[in-house]
Formats: structure tokens, sequence, C-alpha cells
């Protein structure tokens, strides 16, 4: 444990951090799992909503500095393609 009080706040805050980053990826990868759901279930339209939100959450979380900028284009790409497939 930090004995400094300036690092005793790092740590605080750095565990704040830390919980955020958490609950941006998980948001991330849940909005992913649902368009990979409707793409499996074979439905166009919910494949499609599901994609733009999960795009939009992608982006918020680079935009965060959650996920690397290059990670984030990948992602969206990844799915992108999917789902133009199905159509």
């Amino acid at each position: 444990m930090a004995n400094i009080k300036s690092a005793k706040k790092r740590i605080l805050t750095n565990a704040k951090k830390a919980e955020q980053n958490k609950a941006v990826k998980t948001g991330v990868k849940t909005a992913t799992k649902k368009v990979t759901a409707a793409l499996a279930a074979g439905d166009k339209d919910a494949a499609k909503e599901a994609l733009v939100s999960a795009v939009s959450k992608i982006d918020k979380a680079a935009s965060k500095g959650v996920l690397k900028k290059n990670t984030a284009s990948r992602k969206v790409s990844r799915l992108s393609a999917a789902v133009d497939k199905l159509s």
C-alpha cells in the first residue's frame, strides 16, 4: 500500500477509471453479441438496427480511449461485412 498521500489518491482515481473503462468495454461486447445473435437468427432488420447501435458504442469507446482507433475500426469493419453478407 502506498504511503504518500498523492499516491493513495492516484490509486483511488485509477480504480474509478478502471471501473468506467470496464463498463464501456462490456457495453461494446454486449452490442457486438446482439449483432452476431441477429446474424445467427438470419434477421436482417434486427441485425442492421443492432449494427447501428454497436457502431455507436464502438466509436464512443474509441473516442474515450478505451479502445484503440484501429481496433475499433476493425471491429466495425468486420461487423459491417457480416451484416452486408446477410443482405
